[in-house]
């Protein structure tokens, strides 16, 4: 019978560690589990087996949202809370997930609740999915509140791909012409530079400026993907700092039609998140503070706390939400009006519903608007170099004729 040499703690915190025989390691740490003792490391033999490794796989808010839909559907049918984990972790696919959904029930197996077990994992369960699920667990009502999770994070989901998709096709068409134009540049004019040269005469002015541009692309070509890619890590890290990320999102907000549809993307997320969490029991202070932290951009992030430092202080929420020049006033008006009828919540569900159809037109607007943009601007480019090249030919040729 193999030992398995084991390290773990109790549920007073006290971290032990001992040697064990048993016929597997499963069998090992049922053992010590019977015991109340939850495994963190055990090894057989010399070799190790970690409870908790690193988890290389991605977890998407998709499957999260699957995952919570299921779980709501599992208690409301009136299963214990551990086994619907068990069940859940079972048949779940991603190896990565798997890991920590067994993980939150063994710590809630242990007497843990499970908003506790769920906070250990931050990159999986975010403040936002925490505090609800503690209020959820307060209330005696986590059935319904992991429903509106599931709900908020679907529509969340939904925004996201929205505008992604939106992308896909600009960003394409950018790749595109510009692959189309270096490679023009790098191979075709060289050999009508060659040409030129062979004629002798003077070339046009706009001949020139291609043929120089042509020959800048071919000598400095690695220095430029070197510069490109350096400039692209110095940006990214400029943008987790605290000044680069408020310079940069606010400039993103300032960019004409793009700038108005993120704005609405953030009055969208922010009434979502703030509605979900109020209506589901958390007070309106935690609320702002997680609502600032999901809010995806750092001007409306600083503008939230703003309001969550005056709402502390007593004033309302609308009257400092209307200071901050971030949300529209009709947002603002709606808000006030929800906050005198007692009826917050409803009223930021109906404002999140409303901008997520108006970032869908915008959406639908904005790729109207680029299409003929980048096919005029692609048209421009090409039809310059082709008369670059033609003009000199054609001069020669009149000269033959």
């Amino acid at each position: 019978m193999p030992s398995f040499v084991w390290k773990g703690r109790t549920r007073a915190g006290q971290v032990q560690e001992g040697q064990l025989l048993a016929d597997t390691r499963d069998a090992a740490v049922a053992v010590l589990r019977r015991q109340q003792i939850q495994v963190t490391n055990i090894r057989e033999k010399g070799r190790e087996i970690k409870l908790m490794p690193r988890l290389p796989q991605r977890i998407n808010s998709k499957r999260v949202a699957i995952f919570t839909r299921q779980f709501s559907v599992m208690l409301d049918a009136g299963l214990p809370l551990v086994q619907c984990l068990e069940i859940l972790g079972d048949q779940e696919e991603n190896r990565a997930f798997q890991t920590i959904i067994k993980q939150v029930r063994t710590d809630v197996e242990s007497g843990g609740s499970l908003a506790d077990s769920m906070k250990k994992h931050p990159k999986v369960f975010d403040d936002l999915y925490v505090n609800m699920v503690a209020a959820g667990e307060a209330g005696g009502i986590l059935d319904v509140i992991l429903q509106r999770l599931s709900t908020y994070i679907e529509k969340v989901v939904k925004l996201k791909s929205q505008v992604k998709s939106a992308l896909i096709y600009p960003v394409t068409i950018i790749v595109i012409a510009a692959g189309v134009v270096f490679i023009i540049l790098w191979k075709v004019i060289p050999v009508f530079a060659a040409l030129f040269a062979g004629l002798g005469g003077e070339m046009p002015l706009i001949t020139r400026i291609v043929i120089e541009s042509s020959n800048f692309v071919g000598r400095y070509f690695p220095f430029l993907i070197i510069v490109m890619i350096f400039a692209g890590i110095a940006l990214s890290r400029y943008h987790k700092t605290y000044r680069g990320r408020r310079l940069i999102d606010g400039a993103l907000l300032k960019i004409p039609v793009i700038g108005m549809l993120l704005r609405k993307i953030a009055v969208a997320r922010f009434c979502r998140t703030l509605a979900t969490l109020t209506s589901s029991g958390v007070p309106i202070l935690d609320g702002l503070e997680i609502t600032a932290k999901t809010a995806g951009n750092a001007i409306v992030e600083d503008a939230v706390m703003a309001v969550r430092k005056a709402v502390e202080e007593g004033k309302t929420l609308s009257e400092p939400l209307g200071d901050t020049k971030v949300f529209p006033p009709m947002v603002v008006q709606m808000i006030n009006v929800g906050e005198q009828t007692g009826a917050l919540d409803q009223m930021l569900s109906k404002i999140a519903d409303f901008y997520e159809e108006e970032v869908d037109t915008a959406v639908a607007g904005l790729m109207k608007l680029l299409e003929p943009i980048m096919i005029t601007i692609l048209g421009v480019i090409i039809g310059t170099i082709v008369t670059a090249m033609y003009l000199p030919l054609y001069s020669v040729l009149s000269k033959i004729g």
